[in-house]
């Protein structure tokens, strides 16, 4: 299935850069383009697209705001992707929180950014593991620990479900997973969309989330809080 995919950014050539880079990809297609958050939020209800590639620093609203907007729909399914300049920007944590399903740097190239597209569409990880780890650990240090998070309790989870998620805070992927555990890899799979599902998240990025805000995983722990009884 082709992926249809909209561009917001404030400046008008990387908006062009991207629609070109992107449209030279197979199996993406680029739908439109807005020029700040107001106007992606306006758009993706119109158009319905399946990711938006979002700039976080835009006049009005910011893309933070449009991807709360966006995600908040529940007439919506689009998935967020965020551009930012530097791997490690404060903004980049808030705009996970606010519910953006993973982050690229603007300097990517063409193959890296449909690759980053697709990999957000499809719900998978966080792009690198790596970056994965570094972002959501120190920024919940940042944060603070084990901020309350509304809805379903972790408790819902089973012990396997529970070192699954710990296992996904950490930036695993289900391969990396399913032999860490000594499992299939289509158990993972099974176990991760029960996860979101219980947990009512949209994707593994903010199952990761979750696993640090709701203090399941503490940053630099490698093993999960014991949750309260």
């Amino acid at each position: 299935m082709t992926i249809r995919v909209m561009i917001a950014d404030d400046q008008a050539m990387v908006r062009e850069a991207f629609s070109v880079l992107l449209g030279a990809q197979p199996g993406v297609e680029v739908v439109a383009t807005a020029a700040d958050g107001a106007e992606a939020v306006v758009r993706a209800r119109e158009l319905r697209p399946d990711v938006v590639v979002m700039d976080i620093r835009m006049p009005g609203t910011n893309g933070i705001e449009a991807t709360r907007q966006i995600v908040g729909d529940p007439d919506l399914a689009t998935k967020i992707l965020v551009l930012t300049t530097f791997d490690l920007d404060e903004y980049v944590y808030e705009a996970l929180r606010a519910g953006a399903s993973g982050f690229l740097l603007k300097e990517a190239s063409g193959a890296q950014l449909a690759e980053a597209v697709r990999v957000v569409a499809a719900g998978d990880a966080l792009l690198s593991p790596e970056i994965t780890r570094r972002l959501i650990t120190e920024f919940s240090r940042l944060s603070g620990p084990g901020r309350p998070v509304p809805g379903v309790r972790v408790e819902a989870l089973t012990g396997r479900e529970t070192e699954v998620l710990t296992c996904v805070a950490q930036g695993l992927s289900n391969a990396e997973i399913a032999a860490e555990l000594v499992v299939a890899e289509q158990t993972i799979k099974t176990h991760v969309g029960n996860i979101l599902q219980k947990l009512q998240l949209r994707d593994r990025t903010q199952a990761a989330v979750y696993a640090y805000e709701s203090g399941l995983v503490a940053p630099g722990r490698a093993h999960p809080r014991t949750p309260p009884t």
